[in-house]
């Protein structure tokens, strides 16, 4: 049976994320310790905060080698909101910060037209960019609950999987090999979003 660990570094709806992978009938674990992230067939890694705080925990807690070593060798990787900027090369949240560097880009402030407000908060309407196990069952557009006042800009835009709008399109999934990451919460996004942890739980 494969083993499904949710990062615990404080800062993420971790239970929630467990509740909802229960209501899709799969079992997961909720660790900070390295040696359950090493032994992970597949890793959730989930989070709401400020980016330098997630960092300066993930360091502290000794959680970035085993992290970086599971996206490595290939095994199933799952970042969720937070936890999808912190696979990019830095953010300019309260500053510039590093980032985990799994893919390149930046993490930059919404800027939006008077009338809109920071943070983005609600549902919006996500659009598949790609062919992806990930979106199997799911309708096109899918409907998935946001809440955040930063998003990703990669290098690369071949890397990004979906996109929604705030009021311009932004990436609200990337994907790139064993990796895939979303920036809306999966957890708080009832049908959809369970069909999607769901297909990342059991996608080969």
């Amino acid at each position: 049976m494969e083993r499904i660990v949710i990062v615990n570094y404080g800062m993420g709806n971790l239970r929630s994320v467990q509740k909802a992978l229960e209501r899709c009938g799969v079992a997961a674990v909720i660790s900070d310790q390295p040696e359950d992230v090493a032994n992970a067939d597949r890793l959730i890694l989930p989070g709401v905060g400020a980016f330098r705080d997630a960092m300066d925990r993930l360091r502290s807690a000794n959680l970035v080698e085993p992290i970086l070593e599971h996206i490595r060798i290939g095994k199933p990787f799952l970042g969720i909101c937070l936890g999808l900027q912190l696979l990019f090369t830095k953010s300019y949240e309260d500053g510039e910060h590093q980032g985990l560097n799994v893919l390149g880009g930046d993490v930059v402030r919404f800027e939006v037209p008077e009338g809109l407000k920071v943070p983005h908060m609600g549902w919006n309407a996500v659009r598949p960019t790609r062919p992806d196990p990930i979106w199997n069952g799911l309708p096109d557009p899918c409907f998935m609950y946001f809440v955040h006042s930063y998003y990703v800009r990669p290098a690369d835009g071949s890397v990004i999987a979906a996109e929604t709008d705030y009021p311009t399109p932004f990436p609200a999934a990337v994907r790139s090999n064993n990796v895939f990451a979303v920036q809306f919460h999966p957890e708080k996004s009832q049908k959809h979003g369970l069909a999607l942890l769901h297909n990342f739980a059991t996608s080969s």
